[in-house]
């Protein structure tokens, strides 16, 4: 009988040869346009008495073209080999490096681009004899078309105790891409939870080394889809939050694994779920929300940061003095609408960036140097119309249809809410970073109502006087002083104008934001030449010379901040330096600031740059570390998300102590930073 079988095997081994089969190490290459692929073994055969080998399906890429993982995601399938055709061959297990993400018109997937080795197991039915491997294979590839690629590949394993290196080495080296157990990894999963209302899967994850290049790849089989991540690193990066949106979820769901990876890190875990969600609970509840959102734009109002709002809502005031109830509150009604489709328009621009694969923050307008300067215009020809230069009119038969429907001066009423709410958004309040944060990292729905509640909080004085129109009976009565608080708050529009124009100049350069003034006088003195009767001139002078400015202005290239004297030594943002510094012993203060930041201008004037914080800040065991974001800057927006904020001033403090860092409040007194160091120093 052993001599038939052996007679057979070497039958079927010249048989598979013809066909077009390797002997040992590799396979003949399938190739196409869109893939090569071969089947490789380290063992050239089985030795005597041995049963496994170890081999490997190597599959290359063309440009462009991908493969799909176990769990593809919303699209694809698999590899699949049917082994069926071999012999001398009792089992088999196909094993599946760690893979990729992938989006492309939002649809989620899981695989692999260039090349991948996929490493295989096999187990023979008798120890030592000829294996014949026939592999039928199905591995379907994707670019803007998908493509199955059928194909076989065989090699005989006649009897042998000798190995291949070179095909040791590629099945070695896919190995080591293979996710690794938990007991033997540095990474761990402290918490899971799936929330059947909304579909989430969320995960806490820890690690003993800041991650890098963190990915996670979810496991639920071949018919789960995912959202996109939404990844939150924690402090000094040694923890995480990841959530996930499962796709038509069931009510619970069953049991499933996970890949972390980060770089050349991979690890499988098979998570048990807990009730609440990671994070602390279940976070704050959208109520909370909402009303720390509300009480933010309240607290907004009273800011030194918007004394330019306080000036526009004071003018309001003003021009309501003398006029019917019925007027008063249309008038502040159409302030708070104002307002409130500002919040709304930004609330929408952010949802927009944000869907495109932008990253979104609190105030980030005021990086744009083109909206600084519409914004030093318009405030420019607010102070020169307090002034008397020009007044705004609309044309006479529209005033006298406006007056006959009872709405006219509404116009302008709701441009003064719609000013005063963007006057309003580089500042940060107490409540308004959590909102902020809540509402940026929310779907479309939760981002609209927080704005609502914060556009409403804003707008709260107006709506009082809506309201309550008597409020506006303890108003003097009409007269000349009238003038004299329109020239005093004409003066404090110009004063923020300045302030407009000076970060304006630290973004395009002092040249650029003096051509923008030039260009604010022309366009002044050409609407006082078209009031005074001088249309034609006024304008042919305002196109002429504005032809000049303009294209200078946009043309002047940006220019690197302007960096104002140091008391105190700060070091340039290098959030990765963290850990390492703290290691040593050091306490790190990180101060993320910008020049368009009213709040942060007043930390450091008020706080930072004085005794006793000064002092300690310069000492020689305290590292300050500056984050200027007065221009975009990608890694400083990744910081701040990663701690849950989107708007500033942020400041944390990391120490030996402390080294997740203690996270400080918008508004910094000296007891507050010093207790932090000190706490954080231990």
């Amino acid at each position: 009988m052993t001599l038939l079988r052996h007679l057979l095997c070497v039958i079927t081994a010249l048989a598979t040869l013809a066909g077009g089969t390797a002997f040992a190490g590799s396979s003949l290459s399938y190739q196409s346009e869109r893939v090569t692929a071969r089947l490789i073994t380290a063992e050239n055969g089985l030795a005597p008495g041995a049963r496994d080998i170890s081999a490997a399906l190597e599959v290359k890429l063309a440009d462009g073209w991908k493969t799909y993982w176990r769990s593809p995601g919303t699209v694809g399938y698999p590899v699949e080999i049917d082994w069926g055709r071999s012999s001398n061959l009792a089992e088999t297990e196909l094993q599946w490096p760690a893979p990729k993400r992938f989006e492309a018109f939002e649809i989620e997937n899981y695989g692999y681009e260039d090349a991948v080795t996929f490493p295989i197991r096999l187990t023979a039915a008798e120890a030592g004899e000829t294996m014949v491997l026939n592999a039928d294979i199905n591995l379907l590839v994707c670019a803007d078309l998908c493509v199955p690629e059928l194909f076989e590949l065989s090699i005989v394993l006649p009897p042998s105790d000798t190995i291949d290196r070179d095909a040791g080495a590629l099945i070695a080296a896919a190995a080591a891409k293979v996710p690794t157990r938990p007991e033997l990894a540095d990474i761990e999963i402290k918490r899971a939870a799936f929330d059947r209302d909304t579909g989430r899967l969320a995960l806490a994850l820890k690690s003993d080394t800041p991650f890098r290049d963190l990915g996670v790849i979810p496991d639920l089989g071949l018919d789960a889809a995912f959202g996109p991540p939404e990844v939150a690193l924690g402090p000094a990066f040694k923890s995480a939050t990841v959530a996930f949106e499962v796709l038509s979820a069931p009510e619970t769901l069953p049991p499933f694994s996970v890949v972390i990876t980060d770089g050349p890190r991979a690890v499988e875990f098979t998570p048990e779920l807990g009730n609440a969600l990671p994070g602390g609970g279940a976070g704050p509840s959208l109520a909370w929300v909402f009303l720390a959102a509300f009480l933010g734009g309240v607290i907004l109002n009273v800011m030194p940061c918007v004394l330019p709002v306080l000036t526009i809502k004071f003018a309001s005031v003003l021009k309501a003095g003398g006029q019917s109830r019925a007027r008063v509150r249309s008038g502040f009604l159409a302030t708070t609408l104002g307002v409130l489709a500002f919040m709304w328009l930004l609330a929408a621009v952010l949802l927009a960036i944000r869907a495109g694969g932008g990253s979104v923050g609190w105030g980030i307008q005021f990086q744009s140097p083109y909206f600084l300067a519409t914004l030093a215009g318009l405030v420019l020809l607010f102070a020169a119309n307090l002034f008397g230069l020009f007044e705004f009119s609309l044309p006479q038969s529209w005033n006298t249809k406006l007056a006959n429907t009872g709405k006219d001066g509404l116009v302008g009423d709701f441009a003064t809410g719609a000013l005063a709410a963007v006057m309003a958004t580089p500042c940060s309040a107490p409540f308004l970073g959590t909102a902020v944060a809540v509402a940026l990292a929310g779907n479309a729905p939760q981002t609209l109502a927080i704005f609502t509640a914060l556009g409403l909080g804003l707008a709260l004085p107006y709506l009082l006087v809506a309201i309550w129109p008597g409020l506006m009976r303890g108003l003097p009565k009409p007269g000349p002083w009238m003038v004299w608080v329109k020239y005093v708050m004409g003066l404090l529009l110009l004063a923020s104008a300045a302030w407009l124009l000076w970060v304006l100049s630290t973004l395009v350069g002092p040249v650029a934001a003096l051509i923008g003034l030039v260009c604010f006088a022309v366009a002044v003195l050409a609407i006082v030449a078209i009031k005074s009767g001088g249309a034609r001139w006024g304008i042919v002078a305002a196109l002429g010379i504005a032809g000049i400015c303009l294209p200078a202005f946009f043309a002047q290239p940006v220019v690197a901040t302007a960096k104002a004297e140091d008391p105190i030594g700060w070091t340039s943002f290098a959030p990765d330096q963290i850990a390492a510094l703290v290691e040593d012993g050091q306490v790190v203060f990180v101060d993320v600031t910008a020049n368009w930041c009213p709040s942060c201008k007043a930390n450091k004037r008020l706080v930072l740059d004085r005794d006793p914080v000064l002092d300690e800040l310069s000492d020689d065991d305290v590292t300050p570390m500056l984050a200027d974001w007065t221009k975009p800057n990608e890694e400083i927006l990744a910081y701040l998300q990663m701690h849950g904020r989107y708007g500033i001033p942020f400041n944390i403090v990391y120490g030996p102590d402390a080294p997740d860092g203690i996270a400080l409040p918008e508004l910094l007194t000296p007891s507050v930073v010093m207790d932090a160091i000190e706490q954080a120093g231990g």
